[in-house]
């Protein structure tokens, strides 16, 4: 009988053990979590050249990242948006696909950080944070024309932001499959609103 509640308290607590262990695993995730990019808000804003997108994201560089700003590598963040309009007896309608692409570098002349809008304008800060606000509060930037959404209708976006492996040097692309150091993305964030 001791024998049997000797191998019974064991087992409670290696079952104690155990669940401790998951809810420990568990409590650990969002820091993980937290090494990516957060879209803080996003929204469409009608203007009288389309709409356009406010978007704040929250994110810091890494290591790894930022030593390769440092060292004049560029990085490439693109901001992706996709405009469905839903439809109830088939799936939603791709109404537009808009991507912004904003590339971090350091000048090693001038030691000046630099933001590069791709089609826009290039603007030279003097530290890497300052640089690093324009990507967490980018310039507004039309993701559709005025007359290529419905007025009255619906429509879902999201939107996502990630840094462009396919754009590194190829040397830097084969390291940056396998460490995750240089996987820097947002999950999507999705949201609702009505054409105008």
């Amino acid at each position: 009988m001791a024998r049997v509640t000797r191998r019974f308290i064991e087992t409670i607590k290696s079952g104690l053990l155990a669940a401790l262990l998951l809810v420990f695993t568990f409590a650990q995730a969002p820091a993980f979590a937290a090494e990516g990019i957060e879209v803080v808000q996003a929204h469409l804003e009608s203007s009288p050249d389309g709409y356009r997108l406010s978007a704040t994201f929250a994110f810091e560089l890494n290591h790894t990242l930022e030593d390769a700003v440092s060292h004049g590598i560029p990085l490439h963040f693109t901001t992706q948006v996709e405009i469905k309009r839903p439809r109830w007896y088939w799936f939603d309608e791709s109404a537009i696909n808009a991507e912004n692409v904003i590339i971090l570098s350091k000048n090693l002349l001038t030691n000046e950080y630099q933001a590069n809008v791709v089609g826009g304008v290039q603007r030279s800060f003097p530290t890497l944070e300052d640089a690093l606000a324009l990507l967490r509060h980018p310039s507004r930037w039309v993701v559709a024309e005025r007359g290529a959404l419905k007025s009255g209708t619906t429509y879902y976006a999201s939107i996502q932001m990630r840094l462009d492996l396919d754009s590194l040097s190829k040397p830097i692309r084969v390291d940056s499959i396998n460490n995750s150091d240089w996987r820097l993305t947002t999950e999507k964030k999705s949201f609702s609103f009505k054409a105008d």
